[in-house]
């Protein structure tokens, strides 16, 4: 039996704005964001308004607008930083996989990393996760800039490559392989929907790790 990844919590991640190459000491667009980013992290995409966010940069209202022209742009730029925390998440879940394996273990290992990495970050930042995942209708939730991990990719791209890492690795055929993602994400995401916000919430840490893995071992599975 393969040891199972625990999905208790860890500490809060560290979330912060893209680096800019303009960012200098004072930087209000920044401030902005970082003042955004706090407000997700503690109360999701509701809680991210403008004249909050402009309170505690310490400006006025107007001087927020050469930045950010409405709340919808503001949320956008909120909601990227949240996208890319997500696939930092995710990779970091990846960079813990044995370089020693290969072929089936190594995709195996890749695909419950991408998916350990998700749960983690949905149960660790919760309000962030909102932020990403469950954002008002009018934002754009495919051409946000700079939404990104280190490696480049999104969360939705790190799931589709690890889903091809196991076609070439011969563990998933190539005809099951057409929106294979879909059914993954949307198997992972509803698990992680339901212990944060659903009636799952607040259950004990090692029994949404039991259930994680268990449902990660279905998505296995069954693709």
């Amino acid at each position: 039996m393969r040891p199972r990844e625990h999905l208790v919590p860890p500490d809060p991640i560290v979330v912060s704005a893209p680096a800019r190459s303009t960012y200098r000491h004072g930087d209000l667009y920044r401030a902005l964001l970082d003042a955004g980013i706090e407000l997700a992290r503690a109360g999701g995409p509701d809680a991210v308004v403008l004249r909050e966010a402009t309170r505690r940069a310490g400006v006025v209202p107007n001087a927020a607008y050469r930045h950010f022209a409405s709340r919808q742009e503001l949320l956008q730029a909120v909601r990227a930083a949240a996208v890319s925390a997500v696939a930092v998440a995710m990779e970091a879940e990846l960079d813990k996989v044995p370089r020693r394996l290969k072929g089936a273990a190594a995709a195996r290992a890749a695909l419950r990393a991408v998916g350990t990495g998700y749960m983690r970050f949905a149960l660790a930042e919760t309000g962030l996760f909102r932020m990403a995942f469950v954002a008002p209708d009018k934002i754009d939730i495919t051409h946000e800039k700079e939404k990104a991990g280190n490696t480049g990719l999104d969360p939705f791209q790190l799931l589709a490559a690890a889903l091809d890492q196991m076609v070439e690795a011969g563990v998933l055929a190539p005809e099951r392989r057409p929106g294979a993602e879909f059914l993954a994400w949307g198997a992972v995401h509803g698990l992680a929907m339901l212990t944060i916000d659903g009636p799952l919430r607040g259950i004990p840490a090692v029994q949404a790790e039991a259930m994680g893995q268990r449902l990660l071992d279905m998505v296995e599975k069954g693709i």
